[in-house]
């Protein structure tokens, strides 16, 4: 019914910068809230940053002044742009979502399938 597709991973030097996207697609009434988890190699994963409606946005303390998220709500899309990017931000990234179906049911939690990012020289 609902879809995220995520793109913008890759390989980058430390000091860096990637762009990720996340867009959902299906049937959507309402998305409450949208994001970026990443999990490093042998790690559990975290949240990175959120943008959640009535709320805004918060981030990670570990990329506060490097990473940025955004939203655009009439692309259901939101964004992680990654600036000074360090080894330890190696890691697969994944995009997930609080979406209402309708107005009557209860939000849904939803994944993306994950993007790459290596930070390495």
């Amino acid at each position: 019914q609902v879809q995220l597709v995520e793109s913008g991973g890759g390989l980058v030097q430390p000091g860096g910068s990637l762009s990720l996207s996340c867009t959902a697609s299906g049937r959507i009434f309402n998305i409450y809230s949208m994001r970026w988890f990443r999990e490093p190699p042998g790690k559990q994963r975290e949240l990175v940053a959120a943008a959640t409606n009535g709320i805004g946005t918060n981030l990670a303390d570990s990329v506060k002044g490097r990473f940025t998220i955004s939203r655009d709500n009439a692309k259901n899309t939101v964004y992680l742009q990654m600036n000074r990017l360090k080894p330890e931000d190696t890691a697969v990234y994944y995009c997930n979502a609080l979406i209402e179906l309708d107005s009557v049911s209860p939000m849904s939690n939803y994944w993306g399938q994950g993007t790459q990012v290596t930070v390495s020289s």
